[in-house]
This record gives C-alpha cells, structure tokens and sequence, in this order.
C-alpha cells in the first residue's frame, strides 16, 4: 500500500504529489517504490546511468529510506535511490554518529519516466538492518526543483527543522 510524503510544513515545495511503499520479501530484503507525480518541468530529475554507488545523492532528487531494528538499537541504515539509479547506503551507530558504508547491496532499480510521473523500484538486501528482527522504517524524498531549490518529503517530520535521521520520522514497521 502506498502511502503519500508531505513535504516539510513551511518551506517551499513544487506542486507534486509523491508516495512510497516498502514491502519486506525476506529476512533481509526489502522493496521500495516511489512514485512522483506533478508539473512537467517543475523538477530536476538527473539522466539516467548505469547503476553505481555514489556518496552526497541527497544534495539533488533522490529518494530514501533510513531502517532501525526495533527495540532498543540505536544503529540504523540509510538508503539513497536516485532516479539515475546511482545509490549510496550508509550505517550509522546512533542519531547521526559512526556513518560509514553499509553491507547493503542493490539487486534490481527500475526507473521509469514520463512528463508527468516518474516512478523508481528498488530491491536491496539489507543485512546490515539485522536479519529477522522488526524493522521500522522512515521514507523520505529530496525534491530538487528547477531553480536549484530543495524541499524535504516524508511520512512524519520532526519539529524545528527537516531531519530524515531524527527517530520521529520512523513511521513504518515491517516485519
């Protein structure tokens, strides 16, 4: 089921609308899709490439999901999709803490593109977010528009300022 990313109260964001879903398939797979629609023109969307680990994808149009274990564990893992199907995948120890890269590797992305959606599927194996336990997850998007400006999407956002890594945008537990 899909469910819609708001971008953050207050600050500018194009006219678009955009949903994500995640579907666990195994004890360290995972599914994600994204699908945003809108305006054509209204975003800057990169070429399409030959899938590649890349750093600093959130400084443009990318997609992501950061995954906790639930319980007490701090650690999590964030993912970067970008609709040139370059990705990045990080480990932290807690809150923003002990990044480095994460034992996560892309299987398939598929990205698709009209003037007026562009969709992105994604399926990783996820070791890193540790096999068999609960994982809660945060879906999130960086929209860069066609001025060069940012706007921050998610299922929930912290107070104060946009923050993908704060626990309050974990809105979503998959099993």
């Amino acid at each position: 089921m899909s469910i819609a990313l708001r971008p953050y109260p207050g600050l500018p964001a194009p006219p678009l609308s955009i949903e994500a879903e995640a579907l666990r398939l195994s004890a360290d797979r995972l599914e994600l899709r994204f699908g945003l629609s809108g305006p054509a023109g209204a975003v800057r969307v990169p070429a399409i490439a030959d899938p590649a680990r890349v750093d600093e994808l959130w400084k443009h149009t990318c997609f992501e999901a950061f995954i906790r274990p639930a319980g007490d564990s701090e650690t999590y893992v964030e993912i970067n999709l970008a609709p040139s199907r370059q990705w990045a995948a990080y480990a932290f120890d807690r809150y923003r803490a002990g990044m480095r890269s994460a034992d996560v590797a892309l299987e398939a992305i598929e990205v698709s593109a009209t003037p007026q959606r562009l969709d992105l599927v994604a399926t990783l194996s996820i070791p890193a977010a540790g096999v068999g336990s609960v994982w809660r997850l945060a879906l999130t998007a960086v929209i860069e528009d066609v001025g060069g400006g940012l706007s921050y999407w998610s299922l929930r956002h912290p107070a104060g300022r946009p923050d993908f890594h704060d626990p309050v945008g974990l809105a979503l537990e998959l099993r």
